[in-house]
């Protein structure tokens, strides 16, 4: 019973392989709703919420670093994607009707 509290390093392994999985999942779905020519946004917050978890967790330092990158590059389209959404409302008026 005392070594429930222990983090067993194979269990730690198989949790960060469900949650690496995960955000393979994610990037599938960016890049299905990418070609499809939709912003990706749900995909992108999906994305970041997910890496978020991962990196609470990541013992390797060079798994962090990557996880970072990953992050970084969703952070840039998730801004790029709210610029366009903002554009497209000027464009189109201010976006209100009625």
């Amino acid at each position: 019973m005392a070594l429930q509290g222990v983090d067993d390093p194979l269990e730690r392994r198989r949790r960060n392989i469900r949650r690496g999985r995960g955000l393979l999942d994610r990037l599938d779905e960016l890049k299905l709703a990418l070609l499809a020519g939709e912003a990706g946004q749900g995909a992108l917050e999906g994305l970041t919420r997910g890496l978020a978890q991962m990196r609470e967790d990541a013992p390797d330092p060079g798994l962090d670093a990557v996880l970072e990158q990953i992050d970084l590059r969703a952070q840039v389209e998730l801004a790029k994607a709210e610029m366009a959404g903002r554009a497209a409302l000027s464009r189109s008026g201010g976006g209100t009707t009625g």
